[in-house]
């Protein structure tokens, strides 16, 4: 079992930055594979970028390529994701995921990640 805890979200205006935390509870965090997703209103929740459970592998969505960065740090039972030259197109609910690892570290379909934090609310305003 995971219990994740997102923060860090909040109001920012367009160009600027924010870094989400999610922290996770047990002692085999680094056996899983991390994601992060987000959902803005009346839209599916999108992966935004990935993580492999050593930290030597990332994803990121084509949206956010060179603007986020994915990071962890096992020893904190942490990942980190750095949101810089943020969009309006940006604003979404972040979800952080988890799924013990496999061969294949991210998924876009969510339903293949068994545990979920609340989410934490990113809104960028122009």
């Amino acid at each position: 079992q995971v219990q994740l805890v997102e923060s860090g979200g909040g109001l920012v205006q367009a160009g600027g930055s924010l870094r989400l935390s999610c922290a996770a509870s047990g002692r085999t965090f680094s056996t899983y594979d991390m994601g992060w997703f987000r959902q803005a209103p009346g839209k599916e929740r999108d992966l935004v970028a990935a993580i492999s459970w050593s930290g030597a592998r990332t994803y990121y969505a084509d949206s956010v390529k060179g603007r986020f960065t994915l990071s962890r740090d096992n020893a904190k039972n942490t990942v980190y994701l750095q949101m810089n030259s943020l969009k309006p197109e940006d604003t979404a609910v972040y979800y952080c995921a988890a799924e013990p690892r496999r061969t294949t570290y991210y998924y876009t379909d969510p339903t293949e990640y068994d545990y979920w934090g609340q989410g934490t609310q990113v809104t960028v305003s122009p």
